[in-house]
């Protein structure tokens, strides 16, 4: 029975049989099973170092699991209504990386909303796809990105019906959602592949009340952040696959040619724990998370100077649902910017956030919070609204305007052609070889391929000067262009970059 096959973790229990096995270790690692006394030995135990081993006799390789790890991911495959499974030790990052890299070839095109991750370019400079970017839903309040609309999907296909897939996130870093069964028909209809980022969605797959998961909408794969909302290590994730429409060697080529060849066995243990842990726990324990939050939720609004954002609040601004396991509150009618709330409360009231923008700051609950924390939260913001409410002045209503620039050659290109460095005021008309981001919105401005405008080069600059932070790859007030008097724009001809 399911249950019964859930219950078992191959892989753990077969390396702690090894790790006191007396196994006489002529292999790597070097600690040879925790005989080298260190600091961190000292403080966790002999047991983490006999945990850490590297693919011996009866252990399985990752790169090609034939036994126990190939077994665990059956069992994780199974437990998220997924055909495959793929255990990452590199993160969701490598995930959608190859995610993209064995579905689209140089020059394809995929959809995809701006709002993406990095490692999302990181992908199309690899595979050498082509980007068609569409609007997501603009919260013009919170000065954030959402999810993307059906309509704006449905509009993209009618004009690239060309494309080889569609890339969503499922759910965005705030939490929300998309349509996503209505949108993954939609692409199959078209005969396209639909590509998910749910890297803060790992917990969907085990409760109801969760929003709806990629693999319940047949979406064709997704990779999953575990360590983040579902308890495994940090850096553990898991690439699922659902159809006939994924070339499974091909994925395989790719997470090998990302992956390391001795991936941690700790971090491989922990997605088998976390996978039994939430198949038989989770429900329940999300339940009682959701209570949580919404009693939390109650006694956050009452406070004077804030704002709680609420699934209400995230479908009244035209998104289709929302992860109800976020508290994502508007912190500016303080006269507080996120940023400082965020140094406040860690400092102050010893409380760690998970993020903050320049009006907002960001809560992520799992199965692992407890009542205490979100009590010590509400207490903090009562300290917080009792100093600064009515003493500080509002801070000014975030400026957000967005538009896309011109795109004149494909991510990969950009990255691989000659660049120089300039002052970002002198980058007017030029082709940026860099992706360039501000927090908030969290938009990429400007990516590897497209032509910086005046209005880029201003909007960067004002939100520069508000406090907010750039992302680029200099951080001297330079930026990298692509150097066009030594580089030959390809023609698209016979080049396979």
């Amino acid at each position: 029975m399911k249950e019964d096959r859930q219950q078992k973790t191959p892989f753990f229990t077969k390396l702690k049989e090894y790790g006191v096995s007396n196994t006489v270790p002529f292999d790597v690692p070097g600690h040879k099973l925790g005989r080298i006394e260190n600091d961190l030995l000292d403080y966790t135990g002999i047991e983490t170092f006999l945990l850490d081993s590297n693919a011996p006799v009866g252990l399985d390789h990752l790169s090609k699991p034939t036994g126990v790890i190939k077994e665990s991911e059956r069992l994780m495959a199974e437990a998220c209504l997924a055909d495959k499974a793929y255990f990452l030790t590199n993160g969701t990052t490598i995930g959608i990386i190859a995610m993209i890299m064995s579905t689209c070839r140089a020059k394809e095109k995929i959809i995809l909303p701006r709002n993406v991750h990095k490692s999302v370019i990181n992908g199309l400079i690899m595979s050498g796809a082509m980007p068609i970017f569409i609007n997501p839903n603009i919260d013009t309040d919170l000065g954030i990105a959402n999810g993307v609309s059906f309509e704006s999907v449905q509009e993209a296909i009618k004009k690239h019906p060309d494309a080889k897939a569609i890339f969503l996130i499922n759910p965005t870093y705030f939490g929300v959602t998309s349509d996503i069964e209505r949108i993954t028909k939609l692409a199959h209809d078209n005969n396209m592949l639909v590509l998910v980022d749910e890297a803060h969605g790992a917990q969907f797959y085990f409760n109801e009340r969760m929003p709806f998961t990629a693999m319940e909408a047949s979406a064709d794969i997704s990779a999953s952040s575990f360590h983040k909302t579902a308890a495994s290590f940090t850096q553990s994730s898991v690439i699922l696959t659902k159809g006939r429409r994924i070339d499974h060697v091909r994925l395989r080529s790719t997470i090998n040619m990302l992956q390391s060849t001795s991936p941690s066995s700790l971090l491989l243990a922990s997605l088998d724990v976390a996978r039994k842990t939430m198949y038989f726990e989770g429900a329940k324990r999300i339940d009682h998370l959701l209570q949580m939050a919404s009693k939390a939720r109650e006694s956050l609004k009452t406070i004077p100077g804030i704002k709680v954002i609420d699934k209400d609040y995230i479908v009244s601004k035209g998104s289709f649902d929302f992860d109800e396991t976020k508290i994502v509150i508007k912190v500016s009618d303080l006269g507080l910017s996120g940023f400082e709330v965020y140094k406040m409360m860690r400092k102050k009231y010893n409380i760690q956030l998970e993020l903050a923008e320049s009006h907002i700051i960001l809560c992520v609950l799992t199965i692992g919070t407890t009542k205490d924390d979100l009590d010590a939260l509400i207490y903090a913001f009562k300290e917080l609204s009792k100093k600064y409410y009515k003493i500080r002045n509002k801070l000014p209503k975030i400026k957000f305007e967005y538009s896309f620039p011109e795109t004149y050659t494909r991510p990969r290109d950009a990255y691989h052609a000659p660049s120089i460095s300039v002052p970002l005021q002198e980058a007017y008309d030029e082709i940026s070889a860099e992706m360039i981001m501000i927090y908030p919105p969290g938009i990429p401005m400007v990516i590897p391929g497209e032509i910086i405008t005046q209005e880029v080069i201003d909007d960067i600059l004002f939100y520069v000067k508000k406090g907010s932070v750039l992302h680029s790859d200099l951080d001297n007030g330079y930026v990298k262009i692509i150097d066009k008097e030594h580089w030959t724009k390809w023609d698209g001809d016979d080049d396979e970059l």
